[in-house]
């Protein structure tokens, strides 16, 4: 294996990707046990993330369900002992589960719903990250990375507190990346453009929403989530052994249109 294919190879490496049963998470869980990676599939529902688990078992790679809803902190806990009993550690966290139960102005999100965000995509974010920080300090090192979205850097109408989530989670990436370095554990955000998932299907469904959208975008189209994986398995790497703190958008142009 040349030097450079080297620094690709994931082998040895422990990763958890939360939010993992379909979409981005299932795609990038998929990418890192290619490159070698065991891998905690989790999400809310202990069947979903043992079919994903057994599907990538069924292609020779290594990998295991565990049930996880990131706005229990409990859950949180036991899924990071979970690893660490199974696999003997962590050395790899995707932050991608999150929510946005409302699409609407900013005076109609607030209470519960505003909270539900907040928790869902930066609390759990932040917790379960301090969670796994003294493993990985231990092991010499880790990646952390975090789904965010061009959300989070430009706003758009009807998605003000997921915005507001989104631009939170990049600021934690950075204070992550600044505080941790010296223990070589590296923190980096992906911010997604329009794919389609489940979890966008109320944009991309809408055909005069969907053309007026790629019409904007330079590339033309909305992506697959395929097209997020290869970005998270380079992040997670060796070969992205400088890059801590960056906010790398996969969004077809959107933030330069």
């Amino acid at each position: 294996m040349t030097r450079i294919k080297k620094q690709f190879n994931l082998d040895g490496k422990v990763a958890i990707v939360t939010g993992a049963s379909k979409g981005i998470g299932e795609s990038i869980a998929r990418g890192l046990a290619e490159y070698g990676a065991k891998v905690i599939v989790s999400s809310r529902k202990q069947d979903a993330v043992d079919a994903v688990a057994a599907s990538f078992k069924a292609d020779g790679f290594e990998a295991t369900g565990i049930a996880c809803h990131v706005g229990d902190e409990a859950q949180l806990k036991n899924l990071v002992e979970q690893t660490t009993s199974i696999y003997g550690g962590v050395d790899i966290l995707i932050n991608n589960a999150a929510t946005n139960p409302v699409f609407g102005p900013l005076a109609d999100a607030q209470g519960e719903l505003f909270d539900k965000v907040i928790n869902i995509n930066v609390k759990a974010c932040f917790t379960l990250a301090n969670l796994c920080y003294p493993i990985m300090q231990k092991r010499g090192g880790g990646s952390v990375i975090n789904i965010a979205s061009v959300e989070g850097m430009k706003p758009s109408f009807g998605l003000g507190v997921y915005s507001v989530s989104k631009a939170a989670l990049i600021m934690l990436t950075k204070n992550q990346a600044k505080e941790w370095g010296n223990d070589k554990i590296r923190s980096n955000a992906i911010c997604p453009g329009l794919i389609q998932t489940k979890f966008s299907s109320a944009i991309w469904k809408n055909d005069g929403i969907l053309k007026q959208i790629e019409n904007h975008i330079p590339a033309g189209r909305m992506a697959q989530p395929d097209e997020m994986a290869g970005l998270a398995v380079f992040l997670a790497s060796d070969a992205a052994s400088y890059c801590t703190g960056g906010v790398f958008t996969a969004d077809g142009g959107h933030m330069i249109s």
